[in-house]
């Protein structure tokens, strides 16, 4: 999509620093991190938020909580644990209409929701 940030990030237009990269997902540091570890990982395909996915996409989505999990072992914060979260929609809280995964860590977490 042309006017998708994330899209011009996967097609290198936008400068980012990346932390995994593979055919189908990209994940980087996010430029206003929530928190010590902020990681957003996203599918290459755009995708625009959950309500966006389908059944063809199930594979794709697999992958990419396979990668989140690979990612917090590799960094070293699996065990001492972190957030996966997706916002979908306006009132959801999503900035980026293009599905993403933001990863939360490196510092406890309270129930506030992020």
């Amino acid at each position: 999509m042309e006017d998708c940030v994330f899209c011009k990030i996967v097609d290198g237009k936008i400068p980012s620093n990346k932390v995994f990269e593979n055919d189908e997902i990209l994940a980087f540091k996010d430029i206003n991190p929530a928190a010590p570890i902020h990681i957003l990982v996203i599918p290459k395909k755009h995708i625009k938020s959950i309500n966006e996915i389908e059944n063809k996409d199930e594979d794709l989505i697999g992958k990419i909580f396979a990668v989140i999990r690979d990612i917090a072992k590799e960094q070293g914060f699996a065990d001492e644990g972190y957030r996966v979260i997706s916002n979908c929609g306006i009132n959801g809280g999503q900035e980026v209409p293009h599905l993403h995964f933001h990863i939360i860590g490196g510092k406890k977490l309270g129930d506030k929701i992020v």
